[in-house]
Parts: C-alpha cells; sequence; structure tokens
C-alpha cells in the first residue's frame, strides 16, 4: 500500500510542529520504528526552510510505500550549497540538519540552484 502527502505550511515558527502533525496521515503506512526518525529530518528541514528560505509558504511532499519513503521540501529561497561538517564543528550550536539527513537516510540532495531538499529511506524488511 502505498501513501502520499502534500500540504503547504506557513513560513512561521510553527510551521515544524504543522509539519510533525500532517505526518499523522502516514501512520500505519510505514513502520513505526522509522517514523521518529522521519519526523525529525522532516523537522529539520522545514525549520531551515522556515530561517532561510525566502517568501511564501513550505511545501511538504512524502510518499511511502513499503519499501520506501521519499520526502521533499521546498520553498521560494534562492538556492544554497550543501557544507560538509568536520571535527572542528562539533561545538557548534545549530547547523546539523543536513548534517542528520546525510546520516539517517539513504540517498539525499537537492536540486541545483534552489532550496529544493529531499531525502529517500529504504523501509524494505529484510525476508
Amino acid at each position: 500500500m502505498s501513501s502520499d502527502l502534500s500540504v503547504e505550511l506557513p513560513r512561521t515558527p510553527e510551521a515544524p510542529s504543522l509539519a510533525r502533525k500532517a505526518l499523522e496521515d502516514l501512520d500505519g503506512a510505514l513502520d513505526p520504528a522509522r517514523m521518529p526518525d522521519v519526523r525529525l529530518l522532516v523537522s529539520e528541514l522545514i525549520t531551515n526552510s522556515v530561517k532561510y528560505g525566502g517568501e511564501g509558504p513550505v511545501r511538504l511532499e512524502v510518499a511511502a510505500s513499503p519499501e520506501r519513503i521519499r520526502a521533499e521540501i521546498v520553498d521560494q529561497g534562492v538556492g544554497f550549497t550543501p557544507k560538509t561538517r568536520d571535527a572542528e564543528d562539533l561545538d557548534k550550536v545549530g547547523g546539523w540538519g543536513l548534517h542528520l539527513v546525510e546520516h539517517l537516510t539513504d540517498r539525499w540532495g537537492t536540486h541545483e540552484g534552489s532550496t529544493h531538499v529531499w531525502f529517500e529511506m529504504n523501509l524494505g524488511r529484510p525476508g
């Protein structure tokens, strides 16, 4: 069974909470053990959009199946180049969202020249 979710969120401090609430529509469609990571990553990316994404709403698109979840966060920002964290950054507060995405997903990326960020997580259970 596949499930899709598409929601426009206001560019306000409440947007991450609204995104987590919207993800409840996927309950039952995904392995419950993976939902905390999905909620965390969506919250981080929505927060980035609210802070850095320019004007207008933030759009959350999610496609989920028993094998995979793909989430996309789109805003009207002018784009950015993801930066790698290294050992000297360990004491810094903030800026860890993309680092979490890198480590908790199977694939992720951006659409060049935009603030359209996506990630995928494999969900298939071993047989």
